[in-house]
């Protein structure tokens, strides 16, 4: 049965949206499933513990290294590079105290408060930036937290899935979260995720032989990940 489910994954693996990503390392390996902890009055989370600006929302962790955001449904990645401009607004408000390594030119702003994208972006990304999200943000509303994926504390720096299709397998299995962020069912489609129903399959740990995913390519600051 091991054999079996072990051959699905690696057929699946090569027929998901997932074989066209390319993947990238972060520096960000943490030996067990991070504690995660809200951030006051957001719907974002923030891993005390974490030596990182290490974040998550609405269904993706979330990390700035580097001078670029990168995010991930799993813990410890692998990680996609998202472009500033598609990098959601609820994010950029994080104030600048729950960033653990902050840039240097964050220093000039106040750490209660976001850092200055715009200023450190450009007026072209905030333009881009409104048109994608103008309209669907109010610093006011209320918005629930999406649920954190404690499936993943099984998973250590010893087992953790580092296969994409073994990942969407895995998560397939433990959780029916609908992403509201369009950023995040489009990183869910690309790595193969279902949303909105719990699957029904050959349990996590025969997936144990999955193959990982070919990469694609990127301009991102992070280290692409060789397969």
């Amino acid at each position: 049965m091991k054999r079996i489910a072990a051959a699905f994954l690696t057929l699946l693996s090569m027929a998901l949206p997932a074989a066209a990503q390319e993947y990238y390392d972060v520096g960000v390996d943490l030996p067990a499933y991070p504690e995660m902890e809200p951030v006051p009055e957001s719907p974002v989370y923030y891993a005390p513990a974490v030596d990182s600006n290490y974040f998550y929302y609405d269904g993706l962790y979330w990390d700035y290294a580097n001078d670029g955001w990168y995010s991930s449904p799993w813990y410890n990645g692998p990680w996609s590079y998202v472009d500033p401009v598609y990098v959601p607004t609820y994010i950029l408000w994080v104030p600048i105290a729950y960033y653990h390594r902050p840039p240097h030119y964050f220093n000039a702003w106040n750490r209660n408060h976001a850092p200055h994208w715009a200023e450190h972006w450009g007026g072209d990304w905030q333009r881009r930036h409104n048109q994608v999200y103008s309209g669907r943000r109010n610093a006011n509303a209320s918005v629930a937290r999406a649920p954190l994926p404690h499936y993943q504390r099984q998973y250590t720096r010893d087992n953790y899935p580092r296969a994409v299709a073994q990942q969407a397998f895995i998560h397939g299995q433990h959780s029916s979260y609908q992403p509201r962020e369009s950023i995040t069912r489009q990183q869910y489609q690309n790595r193969g995720m279902a949303t909105g129903s719990i699957q029904r399959a050959a349990p996590p740990q025969q997936a144990a032989g999955a193959a990982g995913a070919a990469q694609g390519g990127h301009a991102g600051g992070g280290n692409p990940i060789a397969r």
